[in-house]
């Protein structure tokens, strides 16, 4: 018998016993002829085995989606943002404490540094905002990757914040920052000193790196130290050194080599090297640069040189004829244009024959013919006149001031000051002292008497329908002047003013004779003006006053005091357009007793 059929051959073990079911079968040993052999086939595990792996799987997978679950609500330990220590807080605590936290760098200026200047940032203003909800969302929430499982157990460092940002208000920020830190690159330049050329370095400058800066604004505004150093580029000059050196080589050191001559009409004038210098600028044009020469400091030097060169013109005037303005025309001059004095001795300076002429042009008088025809001076619009006294003092200084008032020429808008017209009220100027009213008492003061021309020039205006910019009425009402209506007049405190609010010119006439202070107004009537003074009231009798001033002069009694208001009312064209009322207070012209009252 072969190996093989060995292996086959049936157990020699007896059989057991046969037994019986209890329902009667045949049960194990029932004497079944295959019941003594022995099966050849192994029992199968792998079904439980991967039951096993599976049941293990799962509860694996639930712990990790569990844990996942219940990490999501926490920042994963060791995490901070900008400096604030977040790690292991749920959501809320994370946000409260960021809240708190850095609030401070999110509202407070920004310090910001580039190419060695500085400036600042308002964050706010800026539209740079910390959001605090969206920088916690980023760290906390469920998030099955492994990755954010390994940070909660293993931890995080420094976490970047979520930053807001106003696209708009952002931009003009990075603007505004962007022209605070540029340095200007300069560029070659020759300057003129000491009667010499000289050409400085050309440097170069720095401008921001406006996408850099504002990309690092962005990221690091709440985490970056202060001063944040920004990003800059660097700016070429305009006029390279090789450009400055070629200019001074080529012109501006032949422009002071020598003396220049000038002719005007018969008259030669030198130009010294010092006065080119002085005159002289190398301005830049394109890649290069240009000579160019102050024409009114060669003129100056070329009237300093000559003698009578120039004629002047005569404005246009006007003059009382047969009482009545009239234009007189006005004559030209001769003067020097700077501008072709300028071209002529800088293409002489430069060239190889250092001299050049000039011809003198016309000059026009300020004040043309035609200007004053075009005013609308052709009638009387408001005249006034008042009474002098037998103080010959005051009638000098007032014929005076009168002179200096008559052919004054007031343009539309203008406004009229007699102190300016008159003045100045000194001696020098031919004004002596006649009395006037100082501080409540009748003494002698430079220029007394011109308080009448100055009330009877307010008047003018006042009938005139002008505006009344500035009066000051006396302390005591003079009886030769209306109620109400007159000024006084003191140099510098006190002036007397008046706006011309027509659109004409107006010209005004003033003399002395019979007797009285004469003022007219000459242009075309535009306002008709309706002025009502109204009655006294506050009446404050006469009576005595005693003075230990060293400056007292007794005075009999006067003029009782009184309070009397002035309405105004200006039409044009029939139609009501203003009404103003003007009060005024007198006291009582007592009379006045020089020294100590007696003793009652």
């Amino acid at each position: 018998m072969g190996a093989e059929e060995s292996k086959r051959r049936p157990s020699r073990t007896p059989p057991a016993p046969a037994t019986k079911t209890a329902d009667g079968g045949p049960g194990k040993g029932s004497g079944s002829p295959l019941d003594g052999f022995t099966s050849d086939e192994r029992p199968r595990r792998w079904p439980r085995v991967l039951l096993v792996s599976g049941l293990v799987a799962v509860v694996l997978g639930g712990a990790y989606v569990g844990s996942a679950y219940a990490l999501g609500g926490r920042v994963p330990r060791g995490a901070t943002v900008a400096g604030v220590e977040v790690g292991g807080l749920d959501a809320n605590a994370a946000e409260a404490a960021l809240t708190a936290g850095p609030a401070d760098l999110a509202t407070s200026a920004l310090p910001v540094a580039a190419g060695g200047k500085s400036a600042t940032l308002d964050p706010v203003e800026g539209g740079l905002g910390f959001d605090v909800e969206a920088t916690v969302d980023a760290l906390t929430g469920v998030d099955l990757s492994p990755a954010r499982m390994w940070q909660h157990i293993a931890g995080v460092g420094e976490q970047q914040p979520v930053t807001a940002v106003d696209e708009a208000a952002f931009d003009t920020a990075v603007e505004g920052l962007a022209d605070a830190v540029a340095l200007d690159p300069g560029g070659g330049a020759v300057v003129f000193v000491d009667g010499d050329a000289h050409a400085p370095d050309a440097g170069g400058g720095l401008a921001l790196d406006t996408e850099a800066a504002a990309e690092m604004l962005r990221g690091e505004w709440l985490t970056a130290p202060r001063p944040l150093v920004l990003p800059t580029t660097v700016v070429a000059p305009e006029i390279t050194q090789e450009e400055t050196d070629a200019a001074l080589q080529t012109i501006a050191r032949r422009v002071v080599a020598a003396p220049v001559s000038l002719q005007v009409e018969d008259q030669v004038v030198n130009l010294a090297p010092e006065t080119l210098a002085a005159a002289s600028t190398m301005a830049p044009s394109g890649s290069g640069l240009v000579l160019q020469m102050d024409g009114a400091v060669l003129v100056e030097e070329v009237l300093k040189q000559t003698t009578d060169l120039l004629t002047e013109s005569a404005d246009a005037h006007f003059e009382f004829v047969d009482g009545a303005p009239t234009v007189v025309p006005g004559e030209p001059g001769t003067t020097l244009d700077p501008q072709a004095v300028a071209t002529a001795v800088a293409a002489a300076a430069v060239a190889d024959v250092r001299s050049a002429t000039v011809e003198l042009v016309t000059s026009d008088p300020a004040q043309s013919t035609a200007k004053l025809e075009a005013l609308g001076v052709k009638e009387v619009i408001a005249e006034f006149w008042t009474p002098l006294n037998s103080e010959p003092k005051r009638t000098k200084n007032i014929t005076l001031g009168a002179q200096r008032v008559n052919g004054t020429v007031v343009l539309p808008g203008e406004t009229f000051s007699l102190a300016e017209t008159v003045g100045p009220v000194t001696a020098a100027n031919g004004y002596i002292a006649a009395g006037v009213i100082k501080n409540g008492e009748h003494v002698d003061g430079m220029g007394g008497g011109l308080s009448q021309l100055a009330t009877t020039t307010f008047n003018v205006g006042h009938l005139a329908g002008f505006v009344d910019v500035e009066h000051h009425p006396h302390s005591e009402w003079i009886s030769r002047y209306p109620e109400g209506r007159e000024a006084t007049l003191f140099t510098p405190t006190l002036d007397m003013k008046w706006q011309n609010n027509t659109p004409y010119g107006v010209v005004l006439q003033a003399w002395v004779g019979d007797g009285r202070v004469h003022v007219k107004a000459w242009s075309t009537k535009y306002w008709t003006v309706e002025t009502v003074t109204g009655g006294r009231t506050n009446v404050k009798p006469v009576g005595t006053s005693y003075s230990t001033s060293p400056t007292c002069e007794p005075q009999s009694a006067g003029n009782a005091g009184f309070t009397v208001t002035v309405t105004r009312k200006l039409y044009l064209d029939g139609v009501l357009k203003d009404t103003e009322s003007d009060t005024t207070s007198y006291k009582a012209q007592n009379k006045v007793i020089c020294g100590a009252a007696p003793v009652e």
